[in-house]
């Protein structure tokens, strides 16, 4: 048998990396943040989606929240600035503006200078939690800066995802980058829901270890900024905010009682219903508006 040699074993060792090259699925291409200022992180392709049109609306129509809205434009400033901030969760009353001022206040900061259109708002949803570590490895060789957001973020029973959002949140060994921090909604304050903390506590052998183990995700968070439902004249103030803003042609009286009719056959009041009720507003009058 006539011996191989090294290079005619090296040469058939190359083709054959070569033929599993082939097959193998091509690696997703370098993200180019500087294509756009919003992502929609895709977890299947491993790859933060460009988004050309981000559904948003100017901070100063997001009424009723003022505190909150200041601390959470404040604190994503600094993170701008590459200063230190802290990860959020803005939890509370559904429909009163959570992910509309992420968004809102991610377009303030980014316009100052100091930003430069630097600063990345990329989306991650709720089911691909599980791929945070790996999309952080990703952003942390970038020069960008960038907020994750996960909007509706909340846990059933039998979900464990929450564990590598808390590995996410600590960084690990590593620590979590410098350009990076996540801001979350909820309409949970503790992220989980009772029954599933109701039901540690009475099949842990120890039940007070067992729910803090639970509840200590939400410590993850900084910054806690909590949304409670609205006032009737707060409800109202948003409705006169939006008719100003888009200059809708209607009398001071018939709009306050429509738009008051409006939240009564809702059988609530928040931003969500009044940006609702502006849109049929809007319909009915035959004015074109956009978000």
């Amino acid at each position: 048998m006539t011996e191989m040699t090294d290079d005619s074993l090296s040469a058939k060792l190359d083709r054959l990396i070569e033929a599993v090259a082939r097959l193998s699925p091509p690696p997703p291409p370098l993200p180019e943040f500087d294509q756009a200022e919003c992502f929609i992180w895709n977890a299947e392709q491993g790859y933060p989606a460009p988004v050309a049109k981000v559904s948003r609306v100017d901070i100063g129509l997001i009424k009723g929240v003022d505190r909150v809205r200041d601390i959470l434009v404040e604190n994503t400033m600094r993170f701008a600035k590459g200063l230190p901030a802290n990860n959020v969760l803005l939890w509370g009353a559904r429909g009163m503006g959570k992910s509309s001022l992420v968004k809102a206040a991610h377009a303030v900061a980014n316009a100052t200078p100091e930003a430069a259109a630097n600063l990345k708002l990329i989306e991650i949803h709720r089911e691909d939690i599980s791929t945070l570590p790996r999309l952080m490895t990703l952003l942390k060789k970038s020069p960008c800066r960038f907020i994750l957001f996960c909007d509706d973020l909340s846990f059933d029973n039998d979900d464990t995802s929450y564990k590598s959002l808390k590995a996410a949140l600590d960084g690990g060994v590593e620590g979590r980058p410098d350009n990076v921090i996540l801001y979350a909604t909820s309409n949970r304050r503790h992220l989980l829901p009772r029954d599933m903390i109701e039901n540690e506590r009475s099949t842990a052998i120890n039940p007070h270890e067992a729910v803090e183990e639970k509840v200590s995700l939400s410590d993850r968070f900084g910054l806690w900024l909590g949304f409670h439902k609205c006032s009737q004249d707060e409800y109202l103030a948003m409705i006169d905010g939006y008719v100003a803003h888009f200059d809708l042609k209607i009398d001071a009286e018939t709009l306050r009682s429509e738009a008051l009719e409006w939240a009564t056959t809702r059988g609530s009041r928040s931003g969500r219903v009044a940006w609702q009720f502006i849109q049929d507003l809007a319909g009915r009058l035959g004015q074109r508006i956009s978000s």
